[in-house]
């Protein structure tokens, strides 16, 4: 099945709104447990954060890390806020709005991990953005990137949404659906990591929808 673009920058509130309401915990507490299970801690960086919800676990999880905290979204970044002002580690947590292909004004390896959830099939160039990645992850850091897996099939993208998401409202069944139909296959992400020069990389399905590329201790 050929890949359908998405928009790269959720603009609407509402779309916010319902992304934030979704059920991710169970994906994300997944995606956590593999972050740290990679050694990562110290100064972080979350490329493309949406509501905020995983940089605000990583710190209940980890009470020494400081995060950074990336999206272009103003919608995404406002929700994100309100979890931080209630939250009883949000101080180290920093809502920034900012390109997730360009962070020029953070020097090169100037975070200990760098991660990013569900971003990569939004983003319009994404070579330029794992070069950015890589550039910004000290030696020896710990970088990992999760996203959505393209299925072969728009049958088959119908009936994950029919399994993941049945209980949603019909539009927000309709934002996965769209990503799905957005997301890169294996082989495609396997190449946008070499060209960006990730040495060490590996690229690993993940259940039944993801995809993993990750550097136990990049170079």
């Amino acid at each position: 099945m050929d890949r359908t673009p998405e928009t790269e920058i959720m603009a609407s509130a509402n779309e916010a709104e319902l992304y934030d309401a979704m059920d991710h915990s169970e994906a994300n507490e997944a995606f956590l447990m593999r972050l740290f299970q990679l050694g990562a801690g110290g100064r972080m960086l979350d490329l493309g954060t949406g509501p905020g919800h995983i940089p605000l676990t990583a710190v209940v999880m980890d009470r020494e890390c400081r995060i950074v905290a990336t999206d272009l979204s103003e919608p995404m970044l406002a929700i994100a806020e309100e979890h931080r002002a209630i939250s009883n580690h949000g101080d180290r947590v920093e809502f920034r709005k900012a390109d997730v292909a360009d962070l020029s004004d953070e020097p090169d390896g100037a975070f200990d991990t760098v991660w990013s959830n569900s971003v990569l099939h939004h983003v319009s160039d994404p070579v330029a953005f794992l070069k950015e990645a890589r550039r910004l992850c000290r030696a020896g850091g710990v970088l990992l990137i999760r996203d959505l897996r393209r299925p072969e099939t728009e049958q088959e993208a119908m009936q994950l949404v029919a399994q993941h998401a049945s209980d949603e409202p019909k539009q927000a069944r309709n934002l996965f659906y769209a990503s799905l139909l957005a997301a890169y296959t294996t082989a495609e992400l396997s190449a946008f990591a070499k060209a960006a020069g990730w040495v060490g990389a590996s690229v690993k399905k993940e259940g039944d929808r993801h995809l993993v590329l990750e550097v136990l201790a990049a170079d």
